[in-house]
């Protein structure tokens, strides 16, 4: 009998019945499961959360104009009168709502500064909490608009370390710019609200996914901890529409549901919330109805179980071994071997199966054996190389020696001067090709030691640019580079990063015709990802094959015809030992970055041209953006 015949007619009847009675449960009888409630409990919790956010920045843009538009404070602002300004914006700070209020001047002094205590008594502090570097503040000041939309975040007072949700606007007058007013209300204050709003525990993660706050109790340094998530997380979330729904977890000898969601006022994703529902909450509507789910579907699962009792003397036995033999071949082990022998189609796949199995073990044996040997072949390639490179750095430092006391004692004699000018040129030459087989093998051996400074890109430019001045002139080729100037300060070591930036500009000088155009292009790059320094390296040169982009950076590796090249380290198509991409590469990785390049193709007629771009990380404090 096949196994067609033993599953097909006894499981037909059984799915109709349990389907027709799967329908009238759940159509009948339940009108929600109780992880749905939960879900949908959670939703409308997070969309309370949300909502609760909203109208707090409303109550923040009210009590900022109202403020703002006090008699005499715009005045009192722009004239930085702390006098003025104490007498007229003290006492409407005392009779609203909000916890802190920052005034900023339009030259950027932080000229007042009101906070409410632990007991909510207002007092004026002294402190400097440079308001005027908040990351909403500064696009105000820069920018003077009074028309600006107000500008939101979560930040921490400087004067008591206490977490703030934020509100800035523009202090205007009759169409001028008299300052920035900034509205704060402590997330201490308003989270205990809107969980009494939202009937659900609340967290606040900052960027990266740290817990900063949380409803949850103690609110202390381990919670905080135990709440976070990963920095890769928070990406998804904080680009994500919908709420989110978390992992299940235990608190306190509970177990709660969590949603997360993007933290969105106007158009600004300020950060991440989560709300938090304990799994008991509909158990009542469970246990309401747990009689009556456990007597129906008890007697269902009797039959289920009774049917299936019986099939499976014949099926599922041979299908678990199966599975457990396909399961630890997976894992490595490619001795095993289902032993079924039976005539059915479970038997014949069992057979194949063994049979693929011993094919497999064998073309494994066989690929481990030569991947052994290609291992060591690899290695003693890499080490001869290293060694090489090695023993050729001595005498070729005599080679150039030699050659600049020979350059000397002859520069009378122009024509045994040029000789000795072409034996030092060869060995420099030598030279360079020998320090990138070092680089090479260090990067290769995972040795490259960073050392890392503050670095200003512009500067490692200029001075590559100035090694290969000679180069565009010989060549006819115009160099040009932008915005390197605004670039912000990196942690990097100039020494690699220079040997990445010639490499480039050589490549490009070798792939450009005579009279073509290089250019350097930097921009900072402060998006939704972590903040990044790009400098893009373009030329006009002949361009690259799309099917040779991923290839240029494995080492070794050549554009073209290798014998077509010609000789000159900076010649049109020059030669060379196919290492400086694989360098670069190797240098940006070490660094935390990125290098790719971008090409529409190869083309010695229309002069395509290509684009390396570097993209390296910037400190995250900088106020610039893209």
């Amino acid at each position: 009998m096949s196994i067609r015949v033993k599953i097909a007619l006894p499981f037909l009847l059984l799915t109709v019945i349990v389907a027709l009675i799967g329908v009238y449960v759940v159509t009948r009888l339940v009108t929600g499961s109780m992880t749905e409630r939960l879900t949908n409990q959670l939703l409308e919790s997070g969309r309370v959360v949300s909502d609760s956010f909203i109208r707090q920045e409303r109550q923040h843009v009210n009590e900022a104009l109202r403020i703002a538009y006090t008699q005499g404070l715009a005045e009192a602002v722009l004239n930085e009168d702390r006098t003025a300004i104490l007498q007229i914006a003290e006492p409407a700070f005392v009779s609203g709502t909000v916890d802190n209020l920052i005034l900023v001047s339009p030259r950027g002094n932080e000229v007042a500064h009101f906070l409410r205590d632990a007991n909510k008594q207002p007092f004026v502090t002294q402190e400097a909490t440079a308001a005027s570097q908040f990351p909403i503040v500064a696009p105000l000041l820069q920018s003077q608009n009074p028309d600006e939309p107000p500008r939101r975040a979560l930040g921490i007072n400087l004067v008591n370390n206490e977490l703030y949700y934020y509100t800035a606007l523009p202090i205007s007058l009759n169409g001028t710019f008299y300052g920035v007013v900034v509205m704060g209300t402590s997330l201490r204050t308003l989270l205990p609200i809107f969980k009494q709003v939202a009937l659900a525990d609340i967290v606040i993660y900052s960027t990266g996914g740290q817990a900063i706050a949380t409803t949850f109790a103690p609110a202390d340094q381990e919670t905080l901890d135990f709440l976070s998530i990963s920095a890769e997380s928070y990406q998804v979330l904080i680009l994500s529409e919908d709420l989110v729904t978390g992992n299940n977890f235990e608190w306190a000898g509970r177990s709660y549901m969590l949603g997360r969601a993007p933290l969105q006022i106007g158009n600004d994703r300020i950060g991440v919330f989560g709300v938090a529902l304990p799994l008991d909450f509909v158990l009542q509507f469970g246990a309401d109805n747990r009689l009556l789910y456990a007597v129906l579907f008890t007697a269902i699962m009797l039959v289920v179980i009774t049917i299936g009792g019986l099939i499976a003397r014949s099926i599922i036995k041979p299908l678990y071994s199966l599975v457990n033999t396909s399961l630890a071949i997976a894992g490595g082990d490619l001795t095993r071997r289902t032993g079924l022998r039976s005539k059915d189609e479970i038997g014949t796949l069992a057979t194949t199966f063994d049979d693929m199995t011993a094919r497999l073990q064998q073309r494994t044996k066989e690929l481990e054996e030569a991947n052994a040997t290609l291992k060591k072949m690899d290695k003693i390639k890499s080490n001869f190389i290293q060694i090489s490179a090695h023993e050729l750095r001595t005498p070729l430092t005599l080679v150039m020696g030699y050659s600049q006391m020979l350059e000397q004692d002859v520069k009378e004699n122009p024509e045994l001067a040029g000789l000795a000018r072409g034996i030092l040129e060869g060995a420099e030459r030598m030279t360079d090709v020998v320090e990138s087989m070092l680089d090479m093998s260090r990067i290769d051996s995972d040795s490259l030691i960073l050392k890392r400074v503050n670095l200003e890109i512009n500067g490692v430019i200029r001075k590559v640019q100035k090694n290969y001045e000679k180069a565009f002139a010989e060549r006819n080729i115009t160099f040009k580079s932008e915005g390197l100037e605004d670039l912000p300060a990196i942690s990097a070591d100039p020494e690699l990063l220079q040997k990445v930036f010639s490499h480039l500009i050589m490549n490009a000088i070798k792939f450009t015709p005579d009279g073509g155009q290089i250019g350097v292009v930097g921009r900072y790059v402060n998006g939704k990802q972590p903040p990044q320094v790009e400098v893009e390296v373009c030329d006009t040169g002949i361009g690259i094959d799309p099917e040779m982009k991923s290839l240029i950076f494995n080492k070794f590796s050549q554009i073209g015809e290798v014998l077509m090249h010609s000789s000159g380290k900076t010649k049109f198509k020059g030669g060379g030992p196919g290492l400086g991409l694989a360098i670069a590469r190797g240098i940006v990785q070490a660094h935390g970055g990125r290098i790719w390049v971008e090409s529409p193709g190869h083309n010695e007629e229309t002069f395509p041209g290509s684009r390396f771009i570097v993209s390296l990380p910037a400190p995250k404090e900088s106020g610039k953006s893209s």
